[in-house]
């Protein structure tokens, strides 16, 4: 792989291809920030293994919302977690005065070697990182955003893993990885095992349901997924509904129109365990899936990093950003909105400056059921299910 002979300085704004960058030296501590969801963690997985294998001796802590714990011992190197207090524009509205002087001088009591900005375009993320006082520094920035000493530029559609992956790669980190992948703990398994006891059914394939997604734009209607829960289970798969506590609602409705449609007929009942998992729970419940159907949302994400096969419904844009980058275990289902369907906004310029219209439809409601199920039946039957 080639390598520059020089590093570039830090006052130059430097612009470094990914296999073009050098290691820094004496790397003994490595700072990663990567606050947001589920799946905004998940995405940092290759360049988590890149940092370790290019930086075997150093320690590797994330600072995050508390999701990020979900990573400690679940993958095959140590990571530490902190949780970000109230950061502007982080983890906190930009609008919003904070105070970070307490948690810098704590993380800053032993030296930092190399920071890297996992966390957008950095017009917020960048100073934080800068308060911290690292050795090197890597990252993302928009041209309004304070430059790291290795800085990539940032553009919205680029894939997240690829993403993070080049910021990394200034810091001359590689890895062949390129997908996320986590191992769950025995205790994930044991509480999953826990949550179906009540619907086993003997050895009947395993279809988990994710109505939810953070942005309503990205749900598949309520009806499709009752539509879909109702004939899998009809087939003699046991259907679990899931989601956290604010999409217990969401998810009893599904199981209720699905009931309504006879879901319950068949051999195995559709059942709602939303609110009802802890997020060890979650990892074993879709570790043991056979099938996870779900929107863009931090469940899929999990089922994918686990080996799990997915069917997907997703809005165009969200298919480059965050998008399943294989095939043999994943099939995806694309709505092509390019325009909000209640005022006609357009609603492919997104990002922290984009304009963003009041409404929210589903951008996702014209991915028809028939084909989600053509893509259910094909990977539950292929073999690559678990």
């Amino acid at each position: 792989m080639r390598r520059t002979t020089t590093p570039p300085t830090a006052d130059s704004r430097s612009l470094i291809p990914m296999d073009a960058a050098e290691p820094f030296t004496d790397v003994h501590r490595i700072v990663v920030l990567r606050a947001g969801g589920l799946g905004d963690l998940l995405f940092t997985v290759p360049a988590l293994h890149a940092l370790h294998e290019s930086y075997p001796q150093a320690s590797i802590e994330i600072l995050g919302a508390p999701v990020a714990a979900l990573l400690e011992g679940r993958l095959p190197f140590p990571v530490t977690t902190r949780r970000l207090p109230p950061v502007a524009g982080v983890t906190a509205p930009p609008d919003r005065p904070t105070d970070v002087s307490d948690f810098v001088a704590t993380i800053t009591q032993q030296p930092i070697d190399l920071a890297v900005q996992l966390h957008g375009g950095g017009r917020f993320s960048n100073p934080f990182l800068l308060s911290l006082g690292a050795r090197h520094t890597v990252g993302c920035a928009t041209d309004d955003a304070d430059a790291l000493e290795r800085t990539l530029p940032y553009r919205f559609y680029q894939h997240e893993v690829a993403r993070d992956l080049e910021v990394v790669g200034l810091a001359g980190a590689l890895t062949m990885m390129r997908e996320p992948r986590l191992a769950p703990l025995d205790e994930d398994l044991a509480r999953a095992d826990q949550a179906l006891g009540i619907t086993a059914e003997g050895h009947s394939p395993l279809v988990v349901l994710h109505p939810g997604a953070t942005d309503p734009r990205r749900r598949w209607p309520v009806g499709n997924f009752a539509q879909l829960a109702s004939a899998l289970a009809r087939e003699g798969a046991q259907v679990a509904v899931i989601g956290d506590r604010s999409e217990q609602e969401l998810a009893e409705a599904v199981v209720r129109e699905a009931e309504a449609r006879g879901g319950s007929a068949g051999r195995s009942p559709v059942v709602s365990l939303a609110g009802r998992l802890g997020l060890g729970g979650l990892t074993g419940l879709l570790a043991r899936a056979d099938l996870v159907v779900a929107n863009d949302s931090g469940p899929r994400h999990l089922a994918d990093a686990l080996g799990t096969a997915t069917c997907s419904v997703y809005w165009c844009g969200n298919v480059i950003t965050a998008g399943p980058q294989t095939r043999l275990r994943h099939r995806i289902r694309i709505a092509w909105v390019t325009s909000c369907p209640v005022c006609g906004v357009d609603v492919t310029q997104v990002g922290w400056t984009a304009q963003r219209c009041p409404h929210d439809p589903s951008f996702v409601a014209s991915v028809g059921v028939d084909a989600v199920l053509e893509d259910a039946r094909s990977l539950l039957g292929s073999g690559v299910a678990h």
